[in-house]
């Protein structure tokens, strides 16, 4: 017999990037008393992770509970990056509704979209709480109707449009149902989520099922899984087998050797869990996102949606310049696969695979903001290695014919941009689809481009809408290969010799473009150290001195005017990278290079590919 279990609420967080779905998290944990009074608590809690804390966005799905008038709210915290989509698809599965956060300003944006979709297609219901009202310029009731809107355009039903709104301003730890009435805690959205979102439900005396939802990894402990009890209970020391929906051959003993609640920010260690709880299990080491774990009498796999295959590959090779191993502490192809096997752990949307060289591994992910986290994140443990550009992953249909990711673009600029725009998405296959006028003077623009199209462009697009455009993708499906496109119409500037680059050297070749290195820096032959303003690559020699005689002093050197290198930042490093171009990546430093250092070959084998 099904029952409910009152007590406990499960619930994720949805919402795009940056408008606050984090710290509300905070506010929610402090509020419930997880925090003592006097504790010093970091902002945005739940983002651990260095990078999300720089970057302001959540990777990592994140789970954390909370105590409201003796009702466990278990809170999943979902990234709104749609690289990260397959943390969240999977997410959805453990809980019985959502919060939707809404910027009081910006209104729905694209990841809006992307996530909602997932939780109405799953029949979820939703809490739309409408964030930072506080802001100087929010319109709340305009985004409401929008929301609605999108609803609509989502094909809702009835119940689903009929949902709750909130207004909350996070940030001063306050939320209410009519906005006309002030007030000073959370305690109306604490409400709402108890009448709003259903218990969960499940039979307690059939036998045990749980899908694990995510997997976390632990260097003392090894595997964690983390998933929500469906039916049945679950004890320490329990017999149970593993099957899998996808892999029906799935069928393995394991014994539960550690069962975890959440409770606030950590785990607890608990004998047994029920219906409804979500649970963290370690001591079993063959787990995978997708698996259940049912009691031996009755092995039934719980269904769950394949995770979204990646879209776009790069090649990690281990780096063979003049200058490698230098800087770095992990530089052997060992250090770099098991690097690269080990993150294959915790996330399930990468692929790794071996190539016919020992030393370079194909990397496949979701796009280039999920490969990039990567790399920054190796790059800070002390790894040195070299990566290609990245390329997108093809397929091909029953008929043979070449099939390519697409994406949808939406692009909100101010409108004396639009044309520009348009012209190089245009340049790069992109197929406009929609042009409205968005909030104040800006257009809102949407794009249907091949994955490829979207390569190298980030930059290019800051820089034609001066810094004012906001820009966001979403992987729509395969299509027919749309054609060629040149990624860069302006060539590399070249070291002709290895040395240390030489303030005379360097302006002379200022002139031929822009530099990426500043005097004192090591260069080496083949390494890329500035951009041309013309189409092919031109060879100078930075580390060239001045030929002193007796009328010429070595001082006059001084009166040089340099302009500053452009310092380019891991991202713009990978946008810029042709395809037969590296980019050597170090703790402390990224290096471009040519793939063929010494200019005879290279000068060979474009010979040959031209032939």
């Amino acid at each position: 017999m099904n029952q409910k279990r009152e007590d406990v609420r499960n619930v994720a967080i949805i919402a795009h990037v940056d408008h606050g779905k984090t710290t509300l998290v905070d506010e929610l944990l402090k509020q419930s008393g997880v925090f003592r009074e006097n504790q010093e608590v970091m902002e945005r809690v739940m983002d651990s992770n260095d990078i999300e804390r720089e970057r302001g966005i959540t990777i990592l799905s994140k789970n954390t509970a909370v105590m409201y008038n003796g009702t466990k709210i278990n809170i999943i915290d979902t990234p709104g990056h749609a690289d990260f989509g397959g943390e969240v698809e999977r997410v959805l599965k453990m809980v019985n509704g959502v919060i939707l956060v809404v910027d009081a300003f910006e209104g729905p944006m694209p990841q809006t979209r992307f996530v909602l979709r997932k939780a109405l297609e799953l029949q979820l219901p939703v809490i739309v709480c409408v964030n930072k009202i506080d802001r100087p310029e929010a319109r709340p009731l305009a985004v409401v109707d929008e929301v609605l809107e999108l609803f609509l355009d989502l094909d809702a039903n009835d119940e689903q449009l009929d949902c709750p709104f909130v207004f909350a301003s996070a940030k001063t730890g306050s939320a209410t149902t009519n906005i006309t009435v002030k007030n000073k805690d959370m305690k109306p959205l604490f409400d709402t989520i108890i009448d709003y979102i259903p218990a969960p439900e499940g039979d307690p005396d059939a036998g045990t099922q749980l899908l694990i939802s995510t997997i976390d990894y632990n260097e003392y402990v090894g595997r964690i899984g983390v998933g929500k009890v469906d039916n049945g209970k679950i004890t320490v020391n329990q017999e149970v087998v593993i099957v899998n929906h996808h892999d029906p051959d799935t069928l393995k003993k394991v014994k539960v050797s550690k069962l975890y609640e959440f409770d606030g920010l950590n785990k607890v260690e608990v004998r047994e869990a029920g219906i409804g709880s979500i649970v963290a299990i370690s001591g079993i080491s063959d787990l995978h996102i997708g698996d259940t774990l049912c009691a031996p009498e009755n092995p039934a796999p719980i269904p769950f949606q394949k995770i979204s295959e990646p879209t776009i590959a790069m090649h990690f090779m281990v780096n063979d310049s003049p200058l490698a191993g230098k800087e770095g502490k992990y530089v052997t192809s060992r250090h770099l696969r098991d690097r690269l096997f080990r993150e294959l752990n915790t996330d399930v949307s990468l692929r790794v695979e071996e190539t016919d060289s020992t030393d370079s591994f194909k990397v496949s992910g979701r796009g280039e903001l999920h490969l990039s986290v990567l790399i920054e994140n190796m790059r800070r443990e002390g790894y040195e290695f070299s990566v290609s550009k990245a390329e997108v992953l093809y397929r091909t249909d029953e008929k043979g014919h070449r099939l390519e990711p697409m994406e949808q673009v939406y692009i909100d600029v101010p409108e004396e941009f639009a044309g520009n725009v348009i012209e190089k998405l245009g340049q790069r296959k992109g197929e406009l689809i929609n042009m409205t006028p968005g909030s104040g003077s800006t257009t809102r623009l949407e794009f249907m481009i091949p994955s490829r199209g979207l390569i190298g462009y980030r930059g290019e697009f800051l820089t034609d809408t001066k810094g004012n455009g906001v820009m966001n993708a979403v992987f729509d499906s395969y299509g027919p290969y749309k054609g060629d496109i040149s990624y860069r119409n302006l060539g590399s500037l070249i070291a002709f010799e290895a040395g240390e680059a030489i303030t005379y050297g360097l302006f002379n070749a200022q002139e031929r473009g822009t530099l990426f290195v500043g005097p004192g820096e090591k260069v080496y032959a083949g390494m890329v150290i500035g951009q041309t303003g013309r189409s092919e690559d031109i060879e100078v020699n930075v580390c060239k001195t001045k030929k002193l005689t007796n009328t010429r002093s070595s001082s006059a050197d001084e009166a040089l005017r340099l302009t500053p290198p452009r310092i380019l930042s891991l991202e713009q490093a990978l946008d810029f990278i042709d395809t037969d171009e590296l980019l050597e990546v170090t703790p402390t430093s990224l290096r471009i290079r040519k793939k063929i250092l010494d200019h005879t070959l290279r000068k060979r084998a474009a010979m040959q590919g031209k032939n």
